[in-house]
């Protein structure tokens, strides 16, 4: 039979072990959480004039109709953005950029749709978003699509054409307005 001792040491062995576990899944659940947080992300500064690239030849197909063409866009600053309806990061930035679009005067802002498939959903997206600016597609297997480091990325253009930065990840508005009113005072 068990005794009195016995039975206290066990129970406080057992509740040990449970409040060890309890502790250990609390862990891992807290360090899953901070893991997905979308952490600022360090900016980068403008390229400065005289080391920045041309932009190649832009020319994709507008989900309106007709062609979009960054050669039509010279003396613009604009932003080219890398997104798809199934990023989150891409549904967080979008709002921005439609504000931007609206607001900012020198400023062209296109789209690029990285969805595959059926359009349906870029459209629905689109109106969803109150999306003003032009959505474009690349072609299927086109450098566009598989060259993509992650989603969104977004490409701030001069208005003489060459790439002033590049931005990974989602972006707050504050800093495409601040880079885009920096490059329009140029």
């Amino acid at each position: 039979m068990w005794d009195d001792d016995e039975v206290m040491e066990t129970t406080s062995q057992s509740r040990g072990v449970w409040w060890a576990k309890y502790v250990f899944v609390g862990a891992a659940v807290a360090i899953g959480g901070a893991a997905s947080i979308p952490w600022p992300r360090r900016a980068e500064p403008i390229v400065p004039v005289l080391a920045r690239k041309s932009m190649p030849r832009v020319e994709l197909a507008q989900m309106a109709g007709g062609t979009w063409r960054l050669a039509d866009h010279r003396g613009q600053v604009v932003l080219i953005n890398y997104w798809a309806t199934w990023c989150g990061p891409c549904q967080e930035e979008t709002p921005g950029l439609v504000r931007l679009a609206g607001e900012v005067k020198g400023l062209a802002v296109v789209g690029i749709s990285m969805d595959e498939g059926d359009r349906g959903a870029v459209r629905a997206f689109v109106r969803r978003m109150h999306v003003g600016y032009p959505i474009v597609f690349p072609e299927p297997l086109s450098q566009e699509a598989q060259a993509m480091v992650g989603l969104p990325t977004t490409i701030l253009v001069d208005r003489q054409g060459r790439v002033a930065k590049t931005y990974v990840g989602e972006t707050r508005e504050g800093e495409f307005r601040k880079d885009v009113e920096e490059l329009l005072r140029e």
